[in-house]
């Protein structure tokens, strides 16, 4: 779906789990996808071969850092430790107004449910205050993905023209 929209995939440049295989499949429908792994996990992960673009970085910071710069959008599908840390950081730095990117949370079989009822938890005991909630987007369905995005893309523009 990806690679026939024309969207690109940054991702952390493995060739293992989930996002390898989403990685892989982009790459064989025609799509681009860039991937970015610390020297370190290059071979931990084993890193991806067929991306139009690797780039290996010397620590964990500078991968956070460019994928990003690289990214206009963050989807967190379903992952371990390292991928609740990225979409945690993505929901603190917008609610910092470091940027307003839309995140999307794959919430497929209620993966997320967890942590969705854990932010409830949070705004009900006022950690979450009024005009500190950060927007976040979630689809139950792998085909909602795109159009959520692309839908959130619309609005954004439309509230800055």
């Amino acid at each position: 779906m990806m690679a026939e929209a024309g969207i690109r995939l940054v991702y952390g440049g493995g060739s293992h789990g989930l996002m390898g295989t989403v990685a892989r499949a982009v790459l064989d429908h025609g799509g681009y996808v860039t991937g970015i792994i610390p020297d370190f996990l290059q071979n931990r992960e084993v890193m991806l071969t067929g991306a139009q673009e690797m780039i290996v970085t010397t620590h964990m910071h500078e991968r956070k850092r460019l994928m990003f710069e690289k990214a206009d959008a963050f989807v967190a599908l379903p992952g371990g430790i390292g991928t609740l840390e990225e979409l945690v950081e993505q929901l603190t730095w917008a609610q910092l107004g470091q940027h307003n990117k839309p995140i999307l949370m794959a919430n497929i079989v209620d993966f997320w449910k967890p942590l969705l009822v854990l932010l409830a938890h949070m705004r009900e005991f006022q950690f979450i205050r009024q005009g500190l909630e950060v927007q976040y987007l979630v689809s139950e369905k792998v085909g909602d993905i795109l159009p959520m995005l692309e839908q959130s893309a619309r609005m954004r523009l439309h509230r800055h023209t």
